[in-house]
């Protein structure tokens, strides 16, 4: 399973990427808003540090608009991935930068098994669905997650679930023993898959019965 950062902040990718655990990075305009920076300048910079997908999201809602802003962020570097919202205009779009311009396609705002499937019709890269929201109403997210890994294995679908909106260390381990190729993950989730009491009492006890022995493993 890959794991893409959920972030736009240009500090923590350049953090997290030394562990390994940067396969891509997924952006949004509420998360490029945040940082207050230029959309445009902030996605060359995520894309020059990333050797993986990158999603830059369009803004616009209808058809024209949104395949102008498509081809458009594509244009900023090689591994954008353009994002569009899984509505009619946005699955027109999607479909159009796929067989015309071979521009990869995020679908994202899943939050039904039927929409995920329009989406792999419509050639999508990924498929979007959020967990976490999902969770917020009382639904549960990875259910649908559940239900569109065996729809796509059902008929061969080459469109990869990227489950989105995780919140919890639960909902990466729920993502990954139900096979989703994809989870996108805040940096302070990433760290969080680190932690165990378990570990860090081990690790105590280990150091502690160490210093008794006043040695070092390095030569002096």
């Amino acid at each position: 399973m890959m794991f893409f950062v959920d972030t736009a902040d240009i500090k923590q990718i350049e953090e997290l990427i030394p562990t390994g655990f940067v396969n891509g990075v997924t952006t949004n305009p509420s998360l490029i808003a945040k940082q207050g920076n230029d959309l445009s300048d902030t996605i060359k910079s995520i894309c020059s540090i990333v050797r993986g997908p990158v999603s830059a999201e369009v803004t616009a809602t209808d058809h024209p608009a949104m395949l102008e802003e498509g081809k458009y962020l594509a244009s900023l570097a090689d591994n954008v991935i353009v994002k569009v919202p899984c509505t009619v205009d946005g699955l027109k779009t999607c479909k159009i930068l796929r067989q015309k311009f071979f521009i990869g396609v995020n679908v994202t705002l899943c939050f039904s098994a039927a929409q995920a499937l329009l989406a792999a019709k419509a050639e999508a890269k990924y498929i979007s669905p959020f967990v976490g929201r999902l969770d917020d109403i009382g639904e549960k997210g990875m259910s649908l997650i559940e239900d569109i890994v065996t729809i796509y294995k059902n008929y061969g679908f080459k469109t990869e679930v990227l489950a989105a909106s995780i919140r919890t260390t639960q909902h990466v381990i729920d993502a990954a023993l139900i096979g989703a190729h994809v989870v996108t993950v805040p940096p302070k989730v990433i760290y969080e898959l680190y932690n165990h009491e378990l570990t860090d009492k081990g690790l105590k006890a280990f150091l502690d019965d160490w210093a008794k022995t006043d040695q070092s493993i390095l030569p002096k």
